[in-house]
């Protein structure tokens, strides 16, 4: 039994290991799923509201940092974020994995301890 775990366990740090290095069977899907996501984000509308009426060039003065963080700032911050999100979730799979694999291993009729 416990080369059996010792198994189960060193495929979920081998699969943990290639989610967190990059070497997904699926690297193009996942960056494809990574940009949908941060498209979706950039798109969505924010508005800020001033609380008394500004002064028209400092309207124009915020939509131009507006613009330049949304165009230049932004994307590349979010699109790290969103792998880390990704990565997060698909080892966290493989963790699930692990321990139904285990509890699997555990709830076995033919259990027999090795020494």
């Amino acid at each position: 039994m416990k080369k059996q775990f010792k198994e189960l366990l060193h495929h979920y740090k081998v699969e943990a290991f290639k989610i967190s290095h990059h070497h997904d069977d699926s690297a193009q899907k996942s960056a494809a799923e990574i940009l949908a996501f941060t498209r979706e984000a950039l798109n969505n509308e924010y508005h800020y509201h001033f609380h008394t009426d500004p002064d028209p060039k400092r309207i124009e003065t915020f939509k131009m940092i507006n613009h330049f963080v949304l165009e230049a700032l932004l994307p590349p911050v979010l699109e790290k974020v969103m792998w880390r999100v990704m990565s997060l979730e698909r080892t966290h799979e493989e963790l699930v994995k692990l321990v139904g694999d285990i509890l699997e291993t555990l709830s076995d009729d033919n259990l027999r301890l090795d020494p």
